[in-house]
């Protein structure tokens, strides 16, 4: 059996502390792309096709990779053909993370313990197929199944949170709960698109958007409308942190300009993002929410697929701009101004790990515990490596015990066995430690309480308990 109770745990002190002090814990995943509709409407979703490969990315990219025509993949295909060529590719994505989760997520949901291959591939598709009509497979129940005790979605400002509210008023024991992803305010490359956005935005606020007071406003409104819904977490999607000089005086006149349809500049569109992007971190602030920073993501790269099928196909990559700078400017205007709230900083490109660590760690003051986090390994380093990496930077640099631990950030409903994955990692680091004399053996009740907080109650503190 491929996937047992010693999967990536190496020795006694490993498999000891996944199997007390991490494998029951609940989960908090504090941020994915989980669509909240299907919460609110308990979906059952009709096959495994549509629930396992109907919007995962990660999977479309690989089929690609393997020759899969796209009629297989986002096309037109039936489900059984689609399933069954993503059951021909699986074997060849050994040493890829999704070998280890999809094998994981057969057996945590279904119990399939065989290895999914072309050869059985239809068997269980069937198997699958038969689960998913009971009642026990709709999405609340795959929420409860895998123990999830928090989610927090991503959601646009200008959303009327209509599904969230369903949730509410219908509780199941997981508490679905909205996260703030602006980015949209500050996409003004096309000046027309972000006009009707602003438009939009000032019908949710029910105001108009004339002047930059009036946005800063109607930001105002629309977050304390997320508040009182349980949002107290924001999240930003970055290309580069921006990094430009900007006084109040400059973002008003760029505003006029946005609104009269004139066009911006390479740098005065800098030199908004950047003062956006600083008064909504401000804004979270005066919210007391924590702020998540996602940077280094160059999107849709691949143009003829773009305009075939749209944003998030998987044809997104890793940029190589630098970024130090412009934190530690950003970082410092926010804390000398005392407006800088709880932060978690996220790096795409490996050779930023170092570097975001250190700039993370120059502003905790004292004030909370683990007020500036170096965030988890993020999308395409959420794998073995570069999990085992992000760990061991932040253990080098800071406090792994403060850890605020994993997320899932998928859209897929049978992703959550990514947070075992992870558990698991980190226990076979720390029984590894204790196995070479690195870490002490006398303290493994501090190291077991350790695992705790990494895997669960430094996550509840930081993020829902201010």
């Amino acid at each position: 059996m491929f996937i047992d109770e010693h999967f990536l745990l190496e020795n006694e002190f490993a498999e000891e502390l996944f199997q007390k002090h991490a494998t029951a814990l609940p989960i908090i995943d504090y941020h994915n792309h989980l669509n909240p509709q299907y919460i609110a409407e308990d979906r059952q979703f009709s096959s495994i096709t549509e629930l396992w490969l109907g919007s995962d990315h990660y999977k479309w990219r690989l089929m690609r990779a393997n020759g899969i025509e796209e009629e297989y993949v986002t096309g037109k295909g039936e489900d059984l053909a689609k399933f069954m060529k993503w059951a021909e590719t699986l074997p060849y994505a050994m040493r890829n993370p999704l070998y280890h989760w999809s094998q994981l997520e057969l057996k945590r949901y279904f119990g399939i313990e065989e290895l999914l291959t072309k050869e059985n591939g239809e068997a269980i598709y069937r198997r699958c197929n038969a689960l998913l009509k009971e009642k026990e497979f709709s999405v609340r129940h795959l929420l409860q199944r895998m123990n999830v005790e928090i989610v927090c979605t991503t959601d646009d400002p200008a959303d009327n949170l209509e599904f969230h509210r369903q949730i509410a008023t219908t509780p199941f024991g997981v508490k679905v709960l909205p996260a703030w992803r602006p980015d949209k305010l500050m996409a003004v490359e096309d000046g027309l698109v972000y006009r009707q956005y602003l438009e939009k935005l000032g019908a949710a606020a029910d105001m108009e958007i004339r002047h930059w007071p009036d946005l800063l406003e109607a930001v105002d409104r629309r977050q304390r409308y997320f508040h009182q819904l349980g949002c107290r977490l924001s999240d930003h999607g970055l290309y580069a942190f921006p990094g430009a000089d900007f006084s109040e005086s400059a973002l008003e006149c760029l505003f006029d300009k946005l609104l009269k349809n004139q066009h911006l500049t390479t740098e005065e569109i800098e030199i908004f993002q950047t003062g956006m992007l600083y008064h909504l971190a401000v804004q979270n602030y005066r919210m007391g929410w924590a702020q998540q920073f996602h940077i280094g993501a160059i999107r849709n790269n691949n143009i003829r697929l773009y305009q075939l099928l749209g944003a998030d196909i998987g044809c997104d990559s890793i940029t190589d701009r630098p970024m130090a700078e412009a934190l530690s400017k950003f970082f410092g205007r926010l804390d000398a101004a005392g407006k800088l709230t709880r932060t978690i900083l996220y790096h795409l490109n490996p050779k930023d790990a170092e570097v975001m660590m250190s700039m993370a760690y120059n502003f905790n003051d004292g004030s909370e515990i683990g007020k500036m986090q170096y965030g988890a390994a993020w999308w395409f380093l959420d794998q073995l490596d570069g999990i085992i990496r992000q760990l061991n930077v932040l253990s080098n640099g800071g406090l792994l015990s403060r850890f605020v631990g994993m997320l899932t950030d998928s859209r897929s409903f049978l992703s959550f066995p990514r947070h075992e994955y992870f558990r698991r990692i980190l226990c076979n680091m720390l029984g590894n430690d204790i196995q070479k004399g690195l870490l002490p053996r006398e303290a493994f009740d501090f190291i077991g309480q350790m695992t705790e907080n990494i895997c669960y109650w430094n996550a509840k503190g930081y993020f829902f308990n201010s």
